[in-house]
């Protein structure tokens, strides 16, 4: 092989010399040419200039996956890939040959440098590394040296966040890239990104984002080393190892220096240095890259271009012949030699490609580049199917590439999806770009570039979209030019700096958004902090002239003016008068500030005195005096309701005249309570909850809230929650009772319908429902409609009023009433069990009657009946031995016993205790006859049952015939004369009442 150098110059030198630029001018010095260019990117680049320079008629560019070549064209740009083997032009030039060492795409360019001649001129451009070789392979070639036009120099280690700005910062991965971009966008508003593996138009969009200034950073793999023109200031190692398709490796001096060289432009000096976890340079690294001065490169990649296209055997064996000059070393196999070993072994193939043209053609196809990076089988599978179909059709299948166009063809996804599809669309185009491979070359050819364009797009978006911050990056931009910032408030409290949003104003709080701890925080800040006292003082004067419809007090304590809050509530000596704590920062001053609180707490005061009005008004009652001024004063400390147990010796000691004195401030004498019935609504139980919860650190506790929507809805009772504080159901009108609480002036009229049948004297008038014997009565169906509940919870009810039962069987029940109403036995029947309740409503809920009496409470210890103790007899089942599981089929269910409530009393509750005491001593097998014992002695105790003897019918037979003696007792206890009534008190506001019925009688 006889090489020759005549008619070749060699321009070789560090980066930033203008080889580039002189190629371009010498080439227009000609009337024809072609330049191949390492980078797609690099040759769109200069593409433009020269279409600037000889229009664009004049200029066609060529790479793998784009054409565009106007009739008559003088120039050429080129990848090197898609140079031509022989041209008859007159120029041509061959940028950055430096890379005819490079082990993937070396023996290209060694190829081109070799053999591609123009008629007038051949220029040879890249490091001065190149001068041995070239001097060696192309004897009597001219080699011209260009010095660079600025220094550079070493500027050590930095942390990345304290980098210049014009920096940019390369990295060997796309996760470290995207990493320390993402850093630079929350410490520096943001960063460009350029990847080897963009689309052109993705990298060309973030060269031109850094470009223009819109951020100060670019974060790139070594991709821009290769002839890119940025205004770099300072270059940044974040890794010095990458991986060179074969293994991972630290990069030589060279590399380094062509990475680090892309700092400085022109005259303009740059500095390069380290960063992240990267090592220090050692001092004669930066000298050899300061100086330029490298190891020189020894041999050039090099494969045969004279395939043997005979047979796949003989092609095989064509590219693994070896140079015959000194300096060039064979090439590793490539991606298309690669595939071709691939494909060499699958019969499909091997039986196709028998003839030299297939043969050739089949190379022709494993020239398709690998732009999905995937396994080299993957790869080649992909080849397979495109060779089929151009040996048996001629042309790629359009079905089958339709298809795979259109999977490709979506814009969602995020970076990686993106880049995946970008990868898979550049193959097609590259495809539609190759000649004779589609019947209609030129519809693919413009939509795979459509769709191309479109992914890189968005791709482009979505990297700007995540490592920009465009806000952050404008306000830097400012604050550099030391321009004041310009600030403005919209009607909704939106803050916007430079037309940036920065933050929100709610009420007078100003909050920065998320994001804006950047080093341009402070002048945010500074820049609102301007506009939002001027915005303060005028919302301090449209608040304190304000209506009270512009003001609203919420569950959660705080004020709010026109839906922001602006003060909280909190407690004081006083539950009635919460204190208000302002919100708002400390921009709010003097008397704009005292000018807020005034009118907010003007506004509290009014609405409590307003919704809490029957409370404030005996708060406020100046006419009561001794005693009821003392009642009224404990109605009010405890909102509204007393339970009548509790201050019992205080109405006794009431006259007429002071309980008609509380009387006219709304407040009630019930059976159970003193309330004030005004406040059971959703409004004031809202509002009295909250102050109690202020008052008591209770915001946080359970149940807190819960309770009012039921009060709303009109519930009468609601199942309790063990787990709410049992305070909040007295705040919200309700009187817990065990498993249920009812609401209390629904137990006033529960009262009201338990009071005449306590009261009722058998053989006086007729027995009205739910009466028995004068002292007992059983639940009726309106007792259950009005509280909403049904027959069980209506035991735990009437347990927690302190009421206690008797239990007698339902012919019992039925007897007694007979002989009770004197009808036939026939006609007779026991107390129908109350049907399941309808739910009461509030609003259909009659006020109770006054009542000073509370017979059922005077022995009741609290509301729960857990805490009352044990007072009513236990059924036989809860004492003894467990009844036998067996049960005779022929047996009938026992009907349910009938329960007789009477008011409790201490005997029932120390009684209760006793019984308690010795079931345990006796293992519980005397409790139920202690009980007979006791109901028999006192009239309707409840009955005991025989306990069973092993399962057999005589225990029920026992049972029964106890029962009928336990009745015949009863019956004579019931029959005795009545007890003497004691002599009513001539004084005693009853006695006047009596005495006014009997003359209306009269």
């Amino acid at each position: 092989m006889i090489l020759s150098g005549r008619g070749v110059t060699a321009v070789l030198g560090p980066t930033n010399t203008g080889k580039t630029h002189y190629a371009i001018e010498r080439m227009v010095a000609h009337d024809s040419g072609v330049i191949g260019l390492p980078l797609r990117l690099l040759a769109r680049e200069v593409y433009t200039r020269l279409v600037e320079k000889v229009g664009h008629h004049n200029v066609a560019l060529i790479t793998g996956e784009e054409k565009i070549t106007p009739h008559r064209a003088r120039y050429s740009v080129c990848t090197v890939e898609a140079m031509p083997r022989e041209t008859t032009a007159s120029f041509v030039a061959i940028d950055e040959v430096q890379l005819a060492g490079d082990l993937e795409r070396g023996h290209i360019f060694t190829d081109r440098l070799l053999h591609l001649r123009g008629r007038g001129e051949t220029l040879l451009l890249g490091a001065a590394t190149m001068r041995p070789i070239l001097e060696q392979l192309l004897p009597g070639i001219t080699v011209v040296e260009r010095p660079r036009m600025s220094q550079l120099l070493y500027a050590g280690s930095k942390k990345i966040t304290r980098l210049p700005h014009r920096s940019a910062i390369v990295a060997f991965s796309a996760d470290e890239v995207y990493a320390i971009a993402e850093l630079i966008r929350r410490q520096r508003g943001g960063a460009a990104v350029v990847l080897g593996a963009l689309s052109p138009r993705t990298r060309n969009a973030q060269v031109a984002l850094y470009q223009e200034g819109d951020v100060d950073y670019l974060v790139a793999t070594d991709a821009i080393g290769m002839g890119l023109n940025l205004d770099v200031d300072h270059v940044a190692f974040a890794q010095d190892r990458k991986f060179d398709g074969y293994q991972y490796r630290n990069l030589n001096p060279a590399e380094l220096a062509q990475v680090a060289g892309r700092a400085g432009r022109h005259i303009r000096d740059g500095t390069f240095g380290v960063t992240g976890r990267v090592d220090p340079f050692e001092d004669e690294l930066v000298h050899r890259i300061e100086s330029h001065e490298f190891d020189p490169v020894r041999v050039l990649q090099w494969r045969s271009k004279a395939f043997d296209y005979s047979s796949l055997k003989a092609l095989k064996h064509s590219l693994e012949a070896a140079p015959a000059v000194s300096g060039l070393t064979r090439a590793l196999p490539a991606v298309d030699q690669q595939a071709l070993e691939h494909l060499a072994r699958y019969p499909e193939v091997v039986d196709v490609a028998t003839t030299s043209e297939r043969v050739e053609k089949l190379w022709e196809a494993c020239a398709l580049p690998d732009y999905r990076r995937i396994t080299p089988a993957q790869h080649a599978d992909l080849i397979a199917s495109i060779y089929a179909d151009l040996v048996r059709q001629g042309t790629v299948n359009e079905d089958f590439m339709a298809e795979q166009v259109r999977r490709a063809d979506h814009t969602d996804g995020e970076i990686d999806t993106l880049s995946a599809r970008i990868a898979q669309i550049r193959t097609w185009t590259y495809v539609s770009n190759r000649p004779g491979w589609l019947a209609d070359p030129t519809h693919w050819q413009e939509k795979t570039r459509e769709i191309e364009d479109r992914l890189s797009d968005a791709l482009h978006e979505r990297l700007t979209k995540r490592f920009v911050d465009r806000r952050t990056s404008v306000l830097m931009k400012r604050l550099r030019e030391n321009a004041m910032l310009e600030a403005e408030i919209s009607v909704n409290g939106d803050v916007f700096v430079e037309g940036h949003h920065v933050g929100q104003l709610t009420g007078f709080r100003f909050t920065l958004v998320a994001g804006s701890e950047g080093t341009d925080a402070k002048a945010v800040q500074g820049a609102a902090q301007k506009a939002l006292a001027l915005e303060f003082e005028a919302r301090a004067a449209r608040l304190h002239a304000a209506g009270n419809n512009d003001l609203a007090l919420s569950s959660d304590g705080l004020v709010r003016w026109l839906g922001d809050p602006v003060a909280r509530l909190a407690a004081s000596d006083h539950v009635m008068r919460p204190r208000v704590i302002l919100l708002a920062d400390e921009q709010l001053t003097a008397n704009a500030r005292d000018h807020v609180v005034a009118r907010i707490e003007r506004y509290v005061n009014h609405h409590i005195s307003t919704v809490l009005k029957p409370l404030d008004d005996i708060s406020r009652a100046e006419d009561l005096e001794g005693l009821a001024k003392g009642l009224a004063f404990q109605i009010v400390e405890n909102l509204g309701v007393l339970f009548r147990r509790d201050v019992a010796d205080e109405v006794k000691s009431l006259d007429q005249e002071s309980r008609a004195s509380i009387r006219k401030y709304g407040v009630r004498f019930g059976a159970y309570h003193i309330f004030l019935p005004a406040l059971l609504k959703p409004a004031p139980a809202e509002l009295i909850t909250l102050l109690w919860a202020l008052k008591n650190d209770g915001l946080d506790k359970p149940g807190y809230g819960e309770l009012i929507p039921m009060l709303a809805a009109g519930r009468t009772s609601v199942v309790t929650d063990p787990s709410f504080e049992r305070t909040f159901y007295k705040l919200a009108g309700f009187r817990y009772l065990g498993k249920r609480a009812v609401r209390i002036d629904i137990l006033e009229r529960l009262a009201d319908l338990i009071r005449p049948l306590l009261q009722w004297k058998p053989g006086t008038t007729q027995r009205p429902e739910g009466a028995y014997d004068g002292r007992r009565f059983t639940a009726t169906t309106s007792m259950l409609s009005i509280l909403g509940a049904t027959p069980d919870d209506m035991e735990e009810i009437l347990k927690g009023l302190g009421y206690r039962a008797d239990s007698v069987t339902a012919e019992e029940a039925a007897a007694f009433l007979v002989k009770q109403d004197g009808t036939p036995a026939e006609a007779s029947a026991a107390p129908e069990a109350p049907a399941e309740p309808v739910e009461a409503d509030a609003d259909d809920a009659a006020e109770p009657s006054d009542a000073d009496a509370a017979p059922a409470e005077t022995a009741s210890a609290e509301a729960d009946p857990a805490e009352a103790g044990p007072t009513e007899a236990a059924p036989a089942e809860a004492s003894g031995e467990e009844a036998p599981a067996a049960v005779q089929p022929e047996e009938p269910a026992e009907p349910k016993p009938v329960l007789l409530w009477r008011p409790g009393t201490r005997q029932d509750n120390q009684r209760g205790g006793r019984h308690q005491q010795g079931d345990q001593r006796r293992g519980g097998q005397r409790h139920g006859q202690g009980e007979a014992r006791e109901g028999g002695r006192k009239g309707g105790g409840a009955p005991a049952r025989a306990k069973p003897q092993d399962g057999k019918p005589g225990g029920q037979r026992k049972e029964r015939q106890d029962r009928h003696e336990r009745h015949d007792r009863a019956v004579k206890f019931d029959n005795r004369p009545p007890r003497k009534e004691k002599p009513i008190d001539p004084d005693s506001p009853f006695a006047k009442l009596a005495a006014l019925k009997e003359q209306l009688k009269k």
